[in-house]
């Protein structure tokens, strides 16, 4: 390793044994990876110290606290180190349980009470409590070409292909450990030479819904997996809430954590540009009959027009996507039979509830929740059979990790459901 000053004093524990700690980690991560030197990071996105009820009971021979949990688990540490305040902009993602209605999730008092305690730890170091998925949508909005450290695959792929910043895919230990020293090792998406195009994807269909962009990403994503795809052809103006569903569903089906969309993204005024000038691997076409098995691929796991289950809500779901919602649900009361979470960030929640929104869900029978999701929070209405989702990321993994039946379809599709609990959703 080639080592600045400022690294090797940290490494050298003259910051102090939590800096020691984090440094020896990040240098271990780097010689792993085969890389020489460390980049400046200014702002990073992690769960840190974060605990359940299982990290609890796993420490609790070493007293559990934050301290703990950060160094023994975090920072891989053999020793408890008293952890000082952020040395950068951090900020925290989303968790499992829903700070106010945990119960609605089927969390335990004790679990509420243990995330409670760690979100204490985590404000005391200086880190935001953002609880989102979609921190870019919370406040959370690095400039382009800023160095970041970020979790969350549905936020990197964001980060560095709409805000032109500059982030991998970190894991806990790595974004905890930057949080502390300001530093990442300079690899992957941090250099220009990692971020050109790799494959053309020519889209010939129209992609103008949030739906027809979820499944364009999940289509792009298994097309070229971890590589870069530049988009050309007829997809209609996009906005956050598009990108976000595409690159989502990109980074599900494949391990998609960069695109470029020509004349859209920041990287990509011509094709040129984003290729570098270099030849694409492959050139790939998205047409109506790949359109047709993409929809066909992600209701592939469900059978049964019974729809037990309704959620709303990944990634996070934006204002203008619980207005729909609202709107979509007119006064009316979701059925019997059937429970509707619509899931959103703590920042947007609260506008929801200044305007009203909240309420409209509410009133419906139905809950809008925080901080987690159903994946994530590995968390379902008691006896769920059959759901029905917007996401293509969550048509992905629900079925994947909780066993059920999934339909997927867009918004409309899914209210309607919630409503008479009824499937009848259709490719248009």
């Amino acid at each position: 390793m080639k080592l600045k000053p400022d690294e090797q004093a940290m490494l050298d524990g003259r910051e102090g044994a939590a800096k020691r700690k984090a440094m020896e980690l990040l240098v271990r991560y780097a010689e792993a990876l085969g890389v020489e030197e460390f980049v400046d990071t200014t702002n990073v996105a992690g769960v840190p110290g974060q605990a359940n009820v299982f990290l609890r009971n796993y420490y609790r021979e070493h007293g559990a606290s934050y301290d703990a949990i950060f160094s023994l688990f975090d920072l891989d540490s053999d020793e408890i180190v008293e952890v000082p305040r952020v040395a950068v902009h951090a900020c925290h993602l989303q968790g499992g349980v829903d700070p106010e209605h945990w119960d609605v999730l089927g969390a335990s008092a004790e679990a509420a009470a243990i995330s409670r305690e760690s979100e204490a730890g985590a404000v005391e170091r200086g880190i935001r409590i953002l609880k989102t998925c979609t921190p870019y949508a919370a406040g959370n909005v690095p400039q382009k070409n800023e160095h970041c450290a970020w979790m969350e695959s549905s936020a990197v792929v964001y980060c560095n292909s709409v805000l032109g910043a500059r982030t991998n895919t970190e894991g806990r230990e790595s974004a905890s450990a930057a949080m502390l020293t300001g530093k990442i090792p300079n690899f992957g998406f941090h250099l220009d030479e990692h971020r050109r195009g790799t494959h053309a994807i020519e889209v010939a269909v129209p992609v103008d819904s949030v739906m027809d962009w979820g499944m364009l990403g999940y289509f792009v994503g298994d097309a070229v997996q971890e590589r870069i795809p530049v988009l050309t052809g007829r997809c209609g103006p996009p906005d956050l809430v598009r990108y976000k569903h595409f690159g989502a569903a990109a980074a599900s089906s494949g391990g998609v954590e960069m695109y470029h969309i020509v004349g859209r993204t920041p990287e990509a005024p011509t094709a040129e540009a984003a290729f570098g000038g270099r030849r694409p691997v492959e050139k790939i076409v998205y047409g109506e009959a790949e359109r047709r098995r993409v929809y066909e691929q992600l209701n592939s796991t469900a059978t049964d027009h019974d729809v037990d289950y309704v959620m709303l809500g990944c990634p996070h779901a934006a204002l203008e996507q619980i207005e729909e919602a609202c709107r979509l649900l007119d006064g009316r009361k979701v059925h019997a039979n059937t429970r509707l979470w619509i899931f959103t960030s703590r920042a947007v929640r609260q506008e929801a509830d200044r305007r009203g929104l909240t309420e409209v869900i509410r009133s419906a029978g139905a809950h809008l929740l925080t901080d987690t999701c159903s994946a994530i929070g590995q968390a379902l209405p008691p006896g769920t059979k059959v759901a029905a989702l917007d996401s293509a990321k969550q048509a992905h993994y629900l079925p994947a990790i909780m066993g059920i039946q999934a339909w997927f379809g867009d918004t409309a599709d899914c209210i309607a459901a919630a409503l008479t609990g009824r499937w009848h959703g259709a490719l248009r």
